[in-house]
């Protein structure tokens, strides 16, 4: 794989909103990744010390919430979660991508059904966190 294929490739996956790209050729395989940064509304509680956030989706896809058929979901709702815990992943174009926890909190609503489509941005999940 040369530089210019390469570029391309990184064009493409800023282009799609990926965060990650893998592509296998003549024996080599070549990962792209790129931090997800999706902050998200606020919603303050009364005493100023709770606040809940959305984790949105990082790129247009399928939403799953287990890491394949049968097996337990990554995430229910009640659950804590610490920064980098896998929530769920959204596939696009045959690509899996993580999506992670970026803060410790808890799980208070999921709001995407098992094997829907998501938009770029769109929120998934509700974590509360606690400063």
């Amino acid at each position: 794989m040369d530089f210019d294929e390469l570029r391309k490739l990184c064009a493409l996956l800023h282009e799609e909103g990926l965060s990650e790209l893998t592509v296998e050729e003549e024996g080599r395989r070549i990962t792209l990744r790129r931090a997800a940064e999706m902050p998200g509304p606020k919603a303050v509680c009364d005493d100023s010390e709770i606040a809940e956030e959305y984790v949105r989706s990082p790129v247009v896809g399928t939403f799953w919430q287990r890491p394949a058929p049968g097996q337990a979901p990554f995430v229910n709702l009640g659950d804590n979660v610490d920064p980098g815990r896998v929530l769920c992943v959204v596939e696009a174009m045959k690509v899996m991508n993580e999506v992670r926890a970026d803060r410790a909190g808890v799980i208070e609503d999921i709001l995407v059904e098992d094997g829907s489509p998501v938009e770029y941005g769109q929120p998934l999940f509700v974590l509360r966190t606690t400063p």
